[in-house]
């Protein structure tokens, strides 16, 4: 049974199953778990409104349990504003394991879809998980941190390309930008996004555009005024030279428009974090930080009766592995049917706790060298800090490095010999 959710004790009028679709959902709608009417949905306010009050007038405002294949997204969100349903997410490769299981063909249609997954509600509701929703204002900060996360990940897109195209034909930009994501690069490469163009410039014009845009290190711009002064251009072919400028330059642009929203997500995000009562719980753990914090906030919410051991978020997170067995041989592999979300963020979480916390560097180390490759080390210490994450938010208790240092003085823990030689 899963337990990531507590089961709905109290007894349902009808079970819904809705299949998503961009424009109409297929449904169906038992009482007696025996036979079962087809209808669709179109994804409008009002023609749910209609069917929402449909079924309140025909089951006398009885619960009405309802599983869809998705836990986001317009329909969820649409069918949260009603008290009347009690909501089971189904995972799409819950559902497509279990289609595939019925029907080894492969066939694959919206009504047959939303056939299975009332099955799956009626006869296994028992392995669904019950969603229940955390306030507005959790629920708030878990989608703008993902919303800024995504946000994060086209920015490093756009500096990957950018740094490699510059690599091509001037190299030299790498040299006197630094950081490629700043408003100093983006705005420098728009002005001059080739050699020539910028050792036609005067110095005191290039010096004063360092000094414009926040670069007050005097030294640090004589030093790249004189790498400017001798560098040689890596290519003279115009046709590359013409196209690396058009490029990087649509490049710099889109860097520079993901600037400022970005920095009003980490506002937005700060000050809905010090309303927040957990807020200086995650705050208070290693490498957490202003964009790790809301995240891990969002990811165990305040409901804290949904969750009853650190398990169950290993588990759902994707961070716990699966052991994999046949006959007499199994094998341990990374979890793939999980929140991918969820996964990242317990992933990025250890992996900046490695500068900021002695234990977790020396676990890291450890599973490194006993031939651990990194990633799959920084999942095993994600795994730890579960534990330790889930503790802190159950009892409402800061981080504290010394009490857990202290812990593992208590349990004679192998790390402290590893920390100690690491010194």
């Amino acid at each position: 049974m899963n337990q990531l959710a507590l089961q709905d004790s109290v007894s349902v009028a009808a079970f819904v199953a809705l299949d998503w679709g961009d424009r109409k959902h297929a449904g169906r709608l038992s009482t007696d778990g025996q036979t079962s009417e087809s209808f669709e949905l179109e994804q409008s306010a009002e023609v749910l409104d209609l069917w929402v009050a449909g079924l309140r007038k025909r089951f006398g405002g009885a619960p009405i349990a309802v599983a869809l294949e998705q836990s986001k997204g317009a329909l969820i969100y649409a069918l949260l504003k009603y008290d009347l349903f009690r909501l089971y997410p189904v995972n799409p490769k819950q559902l497509a394991r279990f289609r595939e299981a019925l029907t080894p063909s492969g066939a694959k249609d919206d009504p047959a879809d939303a056939a299975l997954l009332l099955e799956l509600l009626l006869k296994h509701r028992d392995h669904l998980r019950l969603w229940r929703p955390d306030d507005a204002t959790t629920r708030l900060i878990g989608q703008l941190a993902e919303d800024r996360r995504h946000l994060v990940e086209s920015r490093t897109r756009l500096v990957n390309a950018l740094k490699s195209r510059l690599k091509q034909y001037f190299p030299l930009a790498l040299e006197v930008l630094g950081e490629l994501d700043t408003e100093l690069a983006c705005r420098f490469l728009l002005r001059w996004a080739t050699l020539a163009e910028l050792q036609k410039e005067p110095f005191e014009a290039i010096a004063t555009f360092y000094r414009a845009s926040h670069c007050h290190h005097p030294q640090l711009i004589v030093q790249r005024l004189e790498k400017i002064a001798a560098a040689t251009p890596l290519v003279t072919d115009s046709a590359v030279l013409q196209s690396g400028r058009m490029m990087v330059q649509s490049l710099a642009a889109q860097l520079l428009s993901l600037i400022e929203p970005i920095e009003n997500y980490d506002r937005e995000l700060a000050e809905l974090m010090d309303q927040h009562a957990d807020a200086e719980i995650f705050r208070s753990f290693p490498g957490a930080g202003a964009a790790m914090a809301p995240r891990l906030l969002a990811a165990f919410g305040t409901d804290r009766s949904r969750l009853t051991d650190a398990d169950q978020v290993q588990t759902y997170s994707g961070i716990a592995p699966v052991l994999v067995r046949s006959g007499s041989t199994g094998h341990v592999r990374r979890r793939w049917a999980c929140n991918r979300f969820l996964r990242q963020t317990f992933h990025e979480f250890a992996g900046h706790s490695l500068g900021q916390s002695a234990w977790a560097k020396a676990y890291y180390d450890q599973m490194r060298a006993r031939g651990v490759k990194h990633h799959a080390a920084v999942r095993s210490l994600a795994f730890k800090w579960i534990r330790i994450l889930f503790r802190c938010w159950q009892k409402r208790t800061l981080y504290n490095e010394v009490h857990y240092f202290q812990q593992l003085y208590k349990k004679q823990s192998p790390l402290l010999k590893a920390m100690a030689s690491a010194r």
